[in-house]
């Protein structure tokens, strides 16, 4: 099966197309350089002169208080693009695989958001996602998997493992927000579901995020632990750290779907620390 992956060189897209090889199929990856998602004459051709069977869209704008800034251009790749990728996918019968967020919900909820839950962003980059969810099923009616997932961590891209042990082998006290709650998703173990996903497509919504829950305080105190760093990680809340874009308080994903489940975020940072360290080496 030939699997084109968009986005092929950020941090999930990288692990897709590298996913894509080790499953035994035909990966052709282009990157942001290579295919700018928002140009929709541009997908067209690229569509036409790879015929895939299936594209896996990683392409999208990431940076969540950036796009506080400029939601135009955010939507322009996250939504727009996100359009242009499953018309042009369609119409060349091609299934689309799309890649959402966590945060197209309000965080409101206390227990895990599942598939028909309500949708209700508090942020431009959240709304964003939802505005491409909406424009993928539209523009692919009978051949789209919108895969929703959460807090993603990889090797091959800036992340929060990343920043906290840059951090904590710079500083002996750490400040991390303790108020929010979601699923730290290894982009390893992503890779693989979203694969065989587009190889034996599910109509619709998805949740497909890492086991468990935790917070980022939680998270970073793990993060320490695993790299074996001299320092303290101490609770604040998000109030003591205000940022651009306002975050679900909780975001945990399950869902109600039978969706392909992932391990636990813990074993997602244990392979990703084992990446590091043989890259490393």
């Amino acid at each position: 099966m030939r699997i084109l992956v968009t986005g092929a060189g950020g941090m999930l897209g990288h692990d897709v197309l590298a996913a894509t090889g080790r499953l035994g199929h035909e990966a052709v990856g282009l990157t942001r350089a290579e295919l700018d998602i928002a140009d929709a004459d541009a997908v067209r051709e690229a569509v036409a002169g790879t015929s895939p069977q299936a594209v896996v869209n990683c392409a999208a704008w990431t940076d969540v208080d950036g796009a506080e800034a400029e939601p135009d251009a955010a939507a322009a790749v996250n939504a727009a693009g996100a359009g242009h990728v499953a018309g042009h996918a369609h119409r060349a019968g091609a299934w689309t695989l799309h890649v959402s967020s966590d945060y197209v919900f309000d965080g409101a909820k206390r227990e895990p958001y599942v598939e028909s839950d309500a949708t209700g962003p508090l942020s431009a980059y959240g709304r964003s996602k939802l505005a491409g969810e909406q424009a993928v099923a539209a523009a692919a009616p009978e051949r789209h998997t919108i895969v929703r997932t959460s807090w993603l961590f990889g090797v091959h891209g800036r992340c929060f493992p990343k920043t906290i042990q840059r951090l904590g082998d710079e500083r002996d006290i750490l400040h991390i927000v303790a108020d929010q709650v979601g699923c730290p998703t290894f982009t390893g173990h992503l890779a693989t579901v979203l694969v065989a996903l587009a190889a034996r497509p599910q109509l619709g919504v998805r949740h497909v995020a890492a086991a468990g829950q935790c917070s980022w305080c939680e998270f970073a105190r793990a993060i320490v632990a695993a790299s074996e760093l001299d320092c303290r990680v101490d609770p604040i809340t998000t109030d003591q750290y205000p940022l651009p874009a306002p975050r679900p308080a909780f975001s945990v994903l399950r869902s109600e779907r039978q969706a392909p489940t992932l391990p636990s975020w813990r074993a997602g940072l244990t392979a990703f620390m084992t990446q590091v360290q043989r890259a490393a080496a």
